[in-house]
């Protein structure tokens, strides 16, 4: 069973910088490739950015390309989401998950293991 528990979220003003972490349990992120998602209210559930296995391929949403990093740390088995430029369009849960597939998924029902989310809101 992988466990995935999530860090790092906040209140932070437009135009601030967060950092996610996404820490997991026995070298899961050496095996599985991994994919923040976030959920605002009313909306559903969009992937922001995802990370194949080997760290050697990402994917990133439109609306963050340029703003958000996605990197990982296997020594670690940590997973995180800079993000920086910060808007109030960015306030939603985030969600990190891990998928078995071999590339970089970007269908929620690729991925395997979810986190249970941490808040990130942007004030204006």
């Amino acid at each position: 069973q992988v466990h995935l528990v999530e860090s790092g979220g906040g209140l932070v003003q437009a135009g601030g910088s967060l950092r996610l972490s996404c820490a997991a349990s026995g070298r899961t992120f050496s095996r599985y490739a991994a994919g923040w998602f976030r959920q605002a209210p009313g909306k559903e559930r969009e992937l922001v950015a995802a990370i194949s296995r080997s760290g050697l391929m990402t994917y990133y949403a439109d609306s963050v390309k340029g703003r958000f990093t996605i990197s990982g740390d296997t020594a670690k088995d940590t997973v995180y989401l800079q993000m920086n430029s910060l808007k109030p369009d960015d306030t939603a849960v985030y969600y990190c998950a891990a998928s078995q597939t071999v590339l970089v998924p970007t269908g929620a029902g690729r991925y395997d293991y979810w986190g249970q989310g941490t808040q990130v809101t942007v004030s204006s």
